[in-house]
């Protein structure tokens, strides 16, 4: 089953009840309520715990604990807890540490502005944050904005006073505002690890098994003709996060003669790159369903 197919967990309800918990009751409390919620979403969720349990089976070279298993929801849930809070633009006692930002502020300061790659590692938040406190262009992420409608609704009501533009790809007019934002030095977000339409994917070695990876990111970062770099955000404790920013091609060439040969590679030095991170930080990794289609089976 892939990721689109999957039917979006919770309900408005629940999350106007976690937003009134925060309110009301603060960070403390709403952290302490994540265990209980968190061991629910866990024991009722026997897919997402099966995906989760093969990624951390590849990730960490051996059978998972059941408190790792465990800890990996617990992780998704604080990135969710604290993505209120970063959103209404609440960061006291928060702690986030930034690394390559000095290649990327090269990159803003020559106004040729940059292609952030991500993926589903992390928080997104996270990196926002760094960006609402002092990036002096603007930024916009790509996103598929409609799997997870009812969240995406929840969240978009307290993302006040935020720095980026949250395009989505459905829109006939996505590629031309990533251009335009491109040309006034700006910085384009897309995230490369899930593939919404199941076409247009290369097939690449990624934690011991070939994994399907799109290529419309790759073919889009060739189209506009601009810096890569990979971004992600990683939750490394309670309100503590690690940004890290790192150089992946000065521009994806996509000549004719050897376009699929360009993209495989492009899509292979991504995949080496996010297995490292994921490596690193395996309780960050987000893709809860069957990345490997191997499930099924």
């Amino acid at each position: 089953m892939s990721w689109r197919e999957q039917r979006e967990r919770g309900s408005a309800a629940a999350l106007r009840l976690m937003g009134w918990i925060i309110t009301r009751l603060g960070w403390r409390v709403a952290y302490a309520l994540l265990y209980p919620i968190t061991a629910y979403f866990f024991l009722s969720a026997p897919r997402q715990r099966a995906a989760g349990r093969a990624f951390l089976r590849r990730a960490l070279g051996r059978e998972p604990r059941l408190t790792e298993r465990f800890r990996q929801f617990l992780t998704f849930s604080a990135t969710l807890l604290d993505r209120v809070f970063l959103l209404d633009g609440r960061r006291a006692g928060y702690t986030i540490e930034v690394t390559g930002l000095d290649l990327l502020n090269r990159h803003i300061a020559e106004g040729r502005g940059c292609i952030l790659l991500g993926a589903h590692i992390g928080s997104f938040d996270a990196m926002r944050a760094v960006a609402d406190t002092g990036c002096p262009v603007e930024v916009m992420a790509l996103m598929h904005g409609d799997h997870a409608a009812i969240s995406a609704d929840f969240f978009s009501r307290w993302g006040r006073g935020t720095a980026s533009d949250v395009v989505s790809l459905g829109r006939p007019d996505a590629m031309l505002r990533a251009k335009e934002c491109l040309e006034r030095g700006g910085l384009v977000g897309i995230l490369a690890d899930r593939n919404p339409t199941r076409s247009r994917v290369t097939r690449v070695p990624f934690l011991g098994r070939e994994a399907a990876f799109p290529e419309g990111p790759h073919i889009l970062a060739g189209v506009l003709d601009a810096p890569v770099m990979i971004a992600f955000a990683v939750w490394t404790g309670p309100r503590r996060y690690e940004v890290h920013f790192q150089p992946f091609a000065e521009r994806i060439a996509l000549d004719r003669r050897d376009r699929r040969a360009a993209l495989a590679l492009a899509a292979r030095r991504y995949a080496e790159r996010i297995e490292a991170v994921a490596r690193a930080f395996p309780y960050n990794w987000f893709n809860f369903y069957d990345f490997w289609e191997e499930m099924e089976a």
